[in-house]
């Protein structure tokens, strides 16, 4: 089938432990902005800003395991989003403590988790 009725994603959801601490990385780490316009869904959360779609922050009772997750985020479910510089994304995990590893790919890219253990791929553009 080569017409595709899907053409883009619109939104990725991850389930968070506190909001505000989800909030330091993803928009005090990778600079992502926050979109107030989130109505109140009766349980705290938060909506960001990627290109044109969101990631959505579900501050909800985890479902998944968050220990023993494989060390390399490449090697489990995860969000890949562009940058247009990785050393600055890496020089900013640093900073803030928070580990990543590279793409065993070859490409310009890392791997990194938020406070909660979910994998993050970030890729050079």
């Amino acid at each position: 089938m080569s017409d595709s009725l899907i053409t883009a994603i619109h939104h990725a959801s991850f389930v968070v432990a506190d909001t505000k601490r989800a909030l330091t990385f993803y928009c005090g780490v990778l600079g992502l902005a926050q979109d107030h316009s989130r109505p109140d869904l009766g349980y705290p959360g938060a909506w960001l800003q990627v290109g044109d779609g969101q990631i959505h922050l579900l501050q909800l009772p985890n479902p998944d395991p968050v220990e023993n997750r494989p060390e390399h985020g490449g090697r489990d479910r995860h969000l890949a989003m562009t940058v247009t510089d990785l050393a600055l994304i890496t020089s900013r995990l640093d900073q803030a403590g928070f580990d990543f590893t590279l793409s065993k790919s070859g490409r310009r890219a890392l791997f990194c988790r938020d406070h909660d253990g979910n994998a993050i791929e970030l890729i050079e553009a």
